[in-house]
């Protein structure tokens, strides 16, 4: 190919390559504007949740509003580590959560194996999105959670179905408030997708 019609398609080149990476949105809690700042071709994040939704039964604010209150839409998210060794050894993270479901190693691979989505990655959203709906609706399968009591979806994903199930959450009164805080988002994002969905 000659240099004249590799620089044609360069263009292209860099706008595919543009358009699959997605954007960290600046309104975390505007959830039209969230979508608004990925609705490109490749990357298309109501695309992604309707999808989801459609798939899993689970309706796409209450999946939207676990992945904002878990990663922020960041998909590098990670916990924070524990104290450092005299300030100068960081120490290990306080478990192997990550991307923007911020699900653990374990929990991500049952993912894997049971979907037969081996490719799938924590910092894609649409994979993160299809795990959340992927997650819930075994919530509601097994602990018979309504698919839109995003407050017990809530607690379910936190402390997983065995420990949900065992009410370890009932002596948490951080996580039920958090609980709380997401169901509130679930609503407000609901009310929002009115004009956006």
């Amino acid at each position: 190919m000659s240099g004249s019609r590799v620089l044609r398609f360069l263009p292209l080149v860099v706008l595919l390559g543009v358009s699959a990476c997605a954007t960290k949105p600046s309104q975390i809690n505007n959830v039209c504007a969230v979508f608004a700042q990925n609705d490109g071709w490749i990357n298309n994040w109501r695309r992604d949740v309707g999808k989801a939704s459609k798939k899993y039964g689970i309706p796409p604010h209450v999946m939207m509003a676990t992945i904002r209150m878990e990663s922020g839409f960041d998909s590098k998210a990670r916990p924070r580590r524990k104290s450092t060794f005299f300030g100068l050894i960081p120490g290990s993270r306080l478990s192997s959560a990550y991307g923007y479901s911020q699900a653990l190693d374990g929990t991500w691979l049952q993912y894997q194996k049971e979907t037969g989505n081996y490719s799938a990655r924590r910092t894609n959203f649409g994979d993160a999105a299809d795990f959340v709906g992927w997650y819930h609706n075994k919530s509601v399968r097994t602990l018979g959670i309504a698919p839109h009591d995003t407050h017990n979806l809530y607690l379910a994903y936190y402390h997983g179905h065995a420990g949900y199930a065992r009410g370890r959450w009932r002596g948490n009164a951080a996580i039920q408030g958090y609980a709380r805080k997401t169901a509130a988002m679930a609503n407000r994002f609901q009310s929002q997708m009115q004009s956006c969905w």
